[in-house]
């Protein structure tokens, strides 16, 4: 048997200029912040409060996908010797329940409001809420480009865009309670809000657990990857497969393969490598076997798991 760990480490190579995107959003989300809730207290608008209490959140939830890009560069050592790159799924998954606690907050205010409603600025509320589509619609593009390849920056992206519809929103309630002064709107678009905050959260919440708990991450097939080793030249089989998140930006696997000729064991190792990379794997340790059959035990619950498997029995 021998083994071959390959370090192909897919970090994106612009993250200093992501880092500089993050901290202009924070800085820009931060004054929407202080403006909005002025205003809001002002004008006793709970969808204002609300949803300055919601880019507040952002706000932290943007400091924490900075945290996620300082862990991804921060060096392996004897205790952690895959660095500190599974932080970043930790971070998500805080920014996920962050949110969660944030429309849990509205939606208690907005049903008190429903109870005991009171006079709304309608103008003022459309106006600070203009403000907001600017501050939200800029930080998501900003954002745009980098959430294709990483699940926080994604997540960040996604609440600015939502935030931006919120805002959206927020104006129309404002225009309406202006010309109808019906103030009921104000705690009815803050429901909405929270709404849309959840739809939005929920995805986040559930690829950040399944990668905590080292799911296969979202896009890889299994299935697909094994099927696609076993096309390998010389490989007679493969299992005891295992995919994982190593970060938000770096998936992992592990495999025993069953080749014809250990002499072709190089080979086989790096077209395995290649076809790995076509999904976005970019860290493989390949056990390669010749003629036996695989005396790990874990292997047989592998096999009991559900998945492709088989062995070929030696010849006699």
């Amino acid at each position: 048997m021998s083994h071959e760990h390959h370090h192909h480490h897919s970090i994106p190579t612009d993250t200093h200029g992501m880092r500089t995107i993050l901290w202009v959003s924070i800085v820009l989300n931060l004054l929407f912040v202080a403006i909005e809730a002025g205003v809001g207290c002002f004008s006793n608008s709970l969808s204002l409060l609300s949803d300055a209490g919601h880019n507040l959140s952002d706000v932290f939830s943007l400091l924490l996908v900075v945290v996620g890009l300082h862990l991804l560069h921060l060096h392996s050592n004897k205790h952690f010797t895959y660095g500190y790159k599974k932080g970043t799924i930790l971070v998500s998954l805080a920014n996920a329940i962050l949110l969660l606690v944030a429309v849990g907050a509205i939606i208690v205010e907005s049903v008190h409001k429903l109870s005991e409603p009171s006079a709304v600025d309608g103008v003022a509320v459309s106006w600070t809420a203009g403000v907001g589509i600017l501050v939200n619609g800029l930080t998501t593009l900003l954002l745009m480009r980098g959430q294709k390849t990483d699940i926080n920056i994604r997540g960040a992206f996604l609440h600015m865009a939502s935030d931006t519809l919120v805002s959206i929103g927020v104006v129309i309630s404002g225009i309406l309670i202006h010309y109808t002064g019906w103030t009921m709107i104000d705690p009815i678009v803050g429901i909405v809000i929270a709404l849309v905050i959840l739809v939005g959260t929920w995805n986040l919440l559930y690829d950040s657990l399944r990668l905590a708990m080292d799911g296969v991450p979202e896009g890889i097939e299994i299935e697909r990857v094994i099927e696609d080793i076993r096309r390998t030249p010389h490989v007679e089989d493969v299992h005891h497969v295992h995919v994982w998140a190593m970060s938000t930006t770096e998936n992992a696997l592990t495999a025993h393969v069953a080749v014809d000729e250990a002499e072709t064991s190089y080979q086989v190792r790096q077209h395995i490598k290649a076809v790995l990379s076509q999904y976005g794997i970019s860290h493989a340790t390949i056990e390669v076997e010749c003629g036996e059959i695989c005396p790990d035990t874990e292997c047989s619950l592998f096999a009991r798991s559900g998945l492709p498997h088989k062995h070929k029995l030696p010849q006699a």
